[in-house]
């Protein structure tokens, strides 16, 4: 019986298995400690497999920073860490496909790596601006010694995981690109082939945030950089001249026509019907244009007409059988054609990299006053408009939407506002770390500790005010918390084992962990999503735990006896997960693994 992996994949490993499906024999051999063999990439063998010469001058055109290949290798290490389920956090937790995910984007990032591999349909990134004074991530690969972080004090005695980046840091700029690179690479992965990400930056990092993008994305795949205007006004405390603007960089997982059109931007005074045409209001455009086709037209008086044409003469003719021309001056004029109003509106219109018209960041303050008061709780919200339109460019009805810097949720509530006029079933995954709130600041003294915090009261209190006013899309969430394995980390030498610690080893899963912490831990390890059904019913004083329909049934009771193990395998689950401690020895797992094999023999069978 296979044992669960309870570990992400190796991504390095993967890497390695897909170029040795293309290029065989550029893939060797090597043994590590442990006598362990491994396989690596030749990379000279591959440099002559793709027509190089291995002593060609090893300069070239790349961005570089101290700590990137650190980086790389921190996005590419596997983690054990897993996802806590908190319903008494959660609302509609039954039914709701949203997700709130509290923990370390980095983690979580891989965590959902199998669960959510090329399935979501866009990611918007608010990330930290490096401005000096923003809080970024101490990842593990930031510095090469303990002694000088120690020394130039990133990391406090609580070993807490952000730190104030500011403009003394020797690395000031490297360690804010470690930090992105690696998360860009994880969140790329999950991008659907159509996927789209936005990301919202300033000027102190948007030069190095185009080079990573372009490394990370392909630079064929970089859409636009819009620039927004994020303040209404001026402020003349600013050096030299005043910054209103900042940038949403826009990136595809593929080349190609992938953004929506917008609604068209339409002065409806614009458009009239005085003729009664039943298609409604229109307004008229010249039928000639410089280059076009040439050839004669009558009028309705019988006045001949040659010029250059925007149509071809078979196109003219069947706009005027469909009474789509207006010939003015009473009939004697050149013709113009008929631009209706609700045809207009129904196609939309390009969007352009001059975002002006959207609501300001003063706006989004304002937002945020209308749901918790009077008083700023969180510094740096993004607008409602700003959301929506990036929702409409890159998503349909049914996608989902990542936002791994989720702050105070406007990803979230913009989901929630733009389904509830669309009458769409958008879902969204908000990840944000527990970041402390400044004991100083009004949000702390509201009773908000963490930034996940607001977060989530403000997805609860939308939640709250659209079920009042009536609305019947998914208003609920789904929450967890990332945390350390549910496995035990148990190592004895031979020599430090004795009678006392045989406790210890009775069970390999930490004693504060649920039945339900076990069920969402296994389905990260086979990749399911964690938003589906699932049910727990008592059978003859056992529980067990369905989820979505039979994808999987689990149970992990104590010494089960042969009549449960047998109702489940007639059920014939696609996955079937028990404990250790459900079997009271080795033969009787051997029995179960036949049992499986007769009574349902396409059921994968794993053990925790």
């Amino acid at each position: 019986m296979d044992k669960m992996r309870l570990e992400t994949s190796d991504i390095r490993e993967k890497n390695v298995e897909l170029i040795g499906k293309l290029f065989p024999c550029c893939v060797t051999e090597y043994r590590t400690e442990g006598d362990k063999v491994n396989k690596k990439i030749d990379f000279d063998a591959l440099r002559r497999i793709l027509g190089e010469d291995i002593s060609e001058d090893d300069e070239k055109y790349e961005f570089t920073w101290v700590g990137k290949k650190r980086a790389f290798m921190e996005a590419c290490s596997p983690t054990r860490s897993t996802l806590r389920p908190e319903l008494d956090r959660s609302i509609d937790w039954d039914t709701t496909e949203n997700l709130f995910i509290e923990g370390d984007n980095l983690t979580v990032l891989k965590l959902l790596q199998e669960s959510y591999l090329g399935a979501i349909q866009m990611i918007y990134i608010d990330p930290p601006y490096n401005t000096g004074e923003d809080f970024i991530y101490s990842d593990n690969y930031r510095i090469d010694s303990r002694e000088y972080e120690e020394m130039i004090g990133i990391r406090d005695e609580s070993e807490n995981r952000l730190f104030k980046n500011t403009n003394s840091n020797g690395r000031f700029h490297s360690d804010w690109c470690s930090m992105i690179y690696s998360r860009l690479l994880l969140a790329r992965n999950l991008l659907a082939d159509e996927g789209v990400i936005f990301i919202s930056l300033d000027d102190n990092e948007q030069a190095n945030m185009r080079k990573i993008c372009d490394e990370v994305f392909g630079e064929s795949n970089f859409i636009a950089q819009c620039v927004r205007k994020r303040r209404d006004s001026q402020a003349n405390l600013s050096k030299n001249i005043s910054p209103i603007h900042e940038y949403v960089f826009i990136y595809s997982k593929r080349n190609g026509d992938i953004l929506n059109k917008v609604r068209a931007s339409i002065d409806e005074n614009e458009y009239r019907n005085p003729d009664d045409d039943p298609r409604g209001p229109y307004k008229t455009m010249p039928c000639t244009n410089k280059g076009g086709s040439v050839y004669t037209v009558v009028t309705p008086t019988g006045k001949e007409i040659t010029e250059e044409w925007r149509f071809k003469q078979e196109t003219y003719y069947a706009l005027l059988a469909d009474n789509r021309l207006v010939f003015p001056k009473g009939g004697d004029g050149k013709p113009r054609y008929k631009l209706f109003l609700s045809e207009k509106m129904e196609e939309g219109q390009l969007a352009n990299t001059w975002l002006d018209n959207l609501a300001s960041n003063q706006e989004a303050t304002r937002e945020l006053k209308a749901i918790f008061g009077d008083r700023v709780i969180f510094d740096t919200p993004k607008p409602l408009g700003l959301l929506k339109f990036c929702l409409e460019l890159a998503t349909k009805k049914d996608s989902i939407i990542l936002d791994f810097f989720a702050g105070s949720c406007s990803t979230a509530h913009a989901v929630m506002q733009l389904n509830s006029e669309d009458g769409g079933n958008r879902k969204y995954i908000m990840v944000q770390i527990d970041e402390a709130c400044d004991e100083k600041s009004d949000a702390f003294k509201k009773g908000y500790h963490t930034i996940s915090q607001i977060g989530l009261a403000r997805i609860k209190a939308v939640s709250d005010q659209m079920k009042k006013a009536g609305d019947k899309i998914d208003l609920g969430v789904r929450v967890f918390r990332a945390d350390d394995s549910n496995m035990k980390d148990i190592y004895y030498s031979p020599s430090d084992m004795d009678q006392s610690l045989l406790p210890l080893l009775e069970s390999n899963i930490k004693e504060d962990r649920s039945d339900l912490d076990l069920l969402f831990g296994c389905l990260l390890d086979w990749g399911l999503p964690l938003t589906m059904r699932h049910m727990s019913e008592c059978i003859d004083g056992y529980t067990i735990h369905t989820y979505n329909n039979g994808d999987l049934i689990a149970c992990f009771d104590e010494d089960i006896p042969d009549s449960i193990f047998k109702m489940i395998a007639k059920r014939q689950p696609l996955r079937a997960v028990f404990r250790d401690s459900c079997f009271r020895n080795s033969p009787d797992k051997i029995n179960v693994v036949e049992l499986f094999k007769v009574v349902s023999p396409d059921t994968r069978v794993k053990v925790m």
